[in-house]
């Protein structure tokens, strides 16, 4: 029943998270970096993560009701999914304890940030086609990485990229992914923005690695457990989109709900029209649905279940994905010709909801795994 009733902690969290982001000026498009100290303050940036290295000692159940408020409110944190969820998570699960106690506190205080580099120019969602490289250095030990990364969140504002790479010997045919943690200043690491039609405060970059000379504990976890260590990271960025495409959703079906209350164009406000009401109504639905399935894969991958907690990350994030369009698009409907002007702020999210359909994986490819993994089809891959 914890998945569908929440308990009077989490809906104190809720109320919490929710006055302090409607408290600060709205940060989307802008430089939110006091409104991520603010909150790393509160402990709502490092709520997943333990205890013992100054986290909350909560779990992706948390996090994401976080993200989710500070969304609803207009003031959604991108690099929350990124951060704490996937590089905080891989750390705290298969770090050393060296990489534990540099990374997690920081992380947790908002002092330092880490982004993620995974995506590559010819690989796409085909992971198994990733030619980033690490090779050891057999005079030094040392690692030394080469390749390219696209559509990297924040890497001018971390102080690290945890990047996903694979051992030389994969080439054949065996996927072994690494992780490593690269710091900004490494030589040879260069980055480039990408030009993006995206009003939003993290940048988009492109990444040039050109023999990025780490040390021997740059490795996080096991050279041969890379698959298990990488999806213990991807899930719970599943289970954030999810969240991120929630709240906004949410806040864009607020402006609009207030909107149609208020809006009169004959004798009564346009939010007794059916035509109006109804669609509301809809999107209402389904985002409470999605919601759902986000809190089940929230669990689930709390509770230790990898496996499950896969499958209800996919869904939920497709379920977000479609609930957040739709809601955005009614609602700038709802406001006719004011839907699109900068004065109610909704237009800018006609492109950003998008982005919980397309990343990090398209819902073609979830519905790819969905078709083969769950109902057992054959693939067309």
């Amino acid at each position: 029943m914890t998945t569908l009733i929440e308990s009077e902690e989490h809906k104190s969290l809720r109320e919490a998270v929710s006055a302090f982001a409607r408290s600060h000026p709205r940060a989307l498009g802008t430089d939110n970096r006091r409104f991520w100290q603010d909150a790393a303050k509160l402990g709502y940036i490092g709520v997943n993560l333990p205890e013992a290295y100054g986290g909350g000692g909560g779990g992706i159940t948390e996090l994401s009701l976080v993200l989710e408020e500070m969304g609803a409110a207009g003031n959604p944190l991108l690099m929350m999914i990124v951060s704490p969820a996937i590089c905080g998570t891989v750390i705290a699960r298969f770090g050393t304890e060296a990489q534990k106690r540099e990374w997690l506190p920081a992380l947790a205080d908002g002092s330092r940030l880490m982004a993620f580099g995974i995506t590559e120019p010819d690989a796409g969602s085909n992971s198994h086609r990733i030619t980033t490289t690490a090779r050891r250095d057999p005079a030094s030990g040392d690692w030394l990485l080469t390749g390219r990364k696209v559509f990297v969140s924040g890497v001018d504002i971390a102080d690290a990229t945890l990047i996903v790479g694979r051992t030389e010997d994969a080439r054949t045919g065996t996927l072994k992914p690494c992780l490593f943690i690269v710091p900004r200043d490494a030589e040879g690491f260069q980055r480039r923005p990408i030009a993006m039609e995206l009003n939003a405060a993290e940048k988009q970059f492109e990444l040039v690695l050109d023999d990025v000379r780490l040390p021997p504990d740059a490795l996080v976890g096991d050279e041969d457990a890379g698959l298990l260590q990488l999806f213990a990271g991807l899930n719970p960025e599943r289970v954030m989109t999810a969240a991120f495409a929630i709240g906004m959703g949410r806040y864009a079906l607020t402006r609009a709900v207030e909107y149609a209350r208020e809006r009169t164009v004959w004798k009564a406000p346009i939010g007794a029209h059916q035509a109006i009401a109804h669609p509301l109504a809809q999107a209402h639905i389904d985002l409470e649905l999605a919601r759902l399935m986000m809190q089940k894969a929230a669990h689930l991958y709390d509770a230790g279940d990898d496996m499950g907690a896969g499958e209800a990350a996919n869904m939920a994030k497709y379920a977000a994905g479609e609930a957040c369009v739709k809601a955005v698009d009614q609602a700038v409907h709802t406001l006719g010709g004011n839907g699109l002007t900068r004065e109610y702020g909704l237009a800018q999210l006609i492109t950003a909801s998008r982005v919980a359909r397309i990343a990090p994986v398209s819902r073609e490819m979830i519905l790819n795994y969905v078709s083969h993994q769950t109902l057992g089809l054959p693939k067309s891959y």
